[in-house]
């Protein structure tokens, strides 16, 4: 008997001496006996789990996975970002022009923007592999130059300028005879005031800062999925009301959405006769871009009653980018923002090359077929023609995540779904604040608050309170 409790005594030791052992190294914590390295086993097949599941590999998505594992570079701790090729050529990442501006009026915009820069400003060192050589976004400095030709235009770029300057940004006013003084070339007959950035704007390769940032994820131990959500997977609420007074088959299914939580996704594989197999999640980001207002309805977002009648206002709208050969253009224009029209140029790079595109109306938006992707001619002629007279080289066209709301971004939980976060609506701001609203994330999620902007005035309750973000600055 005294064997026995001798030897069951030495044997609690031994497992108690494995234990701690096993709090100091991340890879024998799961199985403090076997040392199993459950990793391994998740990156040979399809994920079965992770912590958090990120739905778009663009820019944002990509973004918020590089800050939680930067935050926290623990292999138990497992980010799954699942992207769908099919639609990667016409994310708005892949499309975008890489401006980058502070000249907004809300002073979180201007924030992000700040952040944006310093960060890209050392991206070399922040992305780098190991020993290998720091990678290159070609980012190129120049500053945004935008126009008021109205007194009510002139009003609303005064008090966005006082509002960027107490932010710390370098902006600076010019009327009109220091602007044909600076740019003698250009014709401002009808320009009251501008604006211009004199320091951390410009514009950068998104295509380069992407794919530094998914090699620099997947060396964290971000996998990424070659998938399609195709729905989402629930389990009882036990927090809810166990009591519901059904009636009919609509309100038995809304009190239905209200008892349930979101535990994982289902994705179905890029492969030949695939079918949609589930991950499960704790925290799920939907990151999916233009299409992010597609994924909420598959959680039931927007098609029930009560906070789930309010749908994620994100839909993919059409833009067009023509690349202009302009050789006789002096080499110093500066990227020009014309708010009447919504036009705007820019450097592509240190030649004569330059990107002009157009930002039309919110009425006008509505009435254009966002479904057909070819290039509209048409209106670089008879819109942007008459602003900029140059010969066309070539175009493309491509979406943006829009929020059709109030043109602002959705950032975090939703009101009922609080495991399911919005990261989506950055529109034309995508490249200059994605990167910054993803650190806030991680911040949310490792400290529980905001700490170095604060978001929270950008999640679902102004839409369901029908109280919009006003930003008369257009891009």
């Amino acid at each position: 008997m005294e064997k026995k409790i001798s030897g069951g005594m030495n044997r609690s030791r031994y497992y108690l001496s494995k234990c701690i052992q096993a709090r100091k190294d991340a890879f024998k914590r799961r199985h403090p006996i076997a040392h199993m390295k459950h990793g391994t086993l998740d990156n040979e097949v399809f994920p079965y789990r992770a912590e958090v599941v990120i739905i778009g590999g663009g820019l944002t998505g990509s973004s918020t996975a590089f800050w939680l594992k930067e935050r926290f570079r623990d292999e138990d701790f497992k980010v799954v970002v699942v992207e769908n090729n099919d639609v990667f050529t016409k994310s708005s990442t892949m499309l975008s022009t890489g401006g980058i501006t502070q000249q907004f009026s809300i002073p979180e915009f201007v924030d992000m923007s700040l952040f944006t820069t310093e960060f890209l400003r050392h991206a070399g060192e922040h992305l780098r592999i190991l020993d290998s050589e720091q990678p290159d976004i070609n980012f190129y400095p120049t500053g945004y130059l935008r126009f008021a030709k109205t007194e009510e235009e002139v009003e609303i770029m005064r008090s966005a300028w006082k509002v960027q300057i107490e932010r710390g940004a370098k902006v600076q006013l010019l009327s009109k005879d220091e602007l044909l003084e600076k740019y003698p070339y250009m014709n401002v007959d009808d320009i009251l005031l501008a604006s211009l950035g004199l320091e951390n704007e410009g514009t950068i390769d998104t295509w380069q800062l992407l794919s530094a940032i998914r090699e620099k994820n997947i060396t964290l131990g971000v996998q990424y999925v070659k998938g399609e959500v195709e729905g989402f997977q629930f389990e009882r609420n036990r927090a809810s009301s166990e009591v519901h007074a059904f009636g009919d088959d609509a309100t038995a299914d809304a009190n239905k959405l209200r008892a349930q939580r979101v535990s994982g996704v289902l994705v179905r594989p890029q492969m030949n006769d695939a079918t949609a197999r589930p991950i499960r999640a704790h925290l799920i980001v939907n990151a999916a871009g233009p299409w992010a207002g597609n994924v909420a309805k598959m959680a039931g977002i927007g098609k029930g009653t009560g906070l789930l009648a309010v749908p994620v206002p994100v839909q993919p709208r059409k833009r067009d980018v023509f690349v202009v050969f302009a050789p006789d253009v002096p080499a110093d224009l500066p990227f020009i923002v014309d708010p009447t029209t919504g036009v705007f140029c820019r450097q592509s790079d240190c030649g004569q090359t330059y990107l002009v595109g157009r930002t039309p109306s919110k009425e006008e938006d509505s009435k254009r077929n966002h479904d057909n992707l070819d290039v509209d001619y048409d209106d670089f002629y008879q819109k942007i023609w008459p602003v900029l007279v140059d010969r066309v080289k070539s175009a493309w066209s491509g979406y943006q995540d829009i929020n059709t709301f109030d043109d602002a971004p959705v950032i975090g939980e939703h009101p009922m779904y609080t495991n399911l976060h919005m990261m989506c609506g950055f529109g034309e701001r995508g490249v200059m604040h994605s990167m910054a609203a993803a650190r806030a994330y991680a911040e949310r999620i490792f400290d529980g608050a905001y700490i170095n902007v604060n978001l929270r005035k950008f999640d679902m309750r102004r839409i369901v309170k029908m109280d919009p973000i006003s930003e008369p600055c257009r891009l």
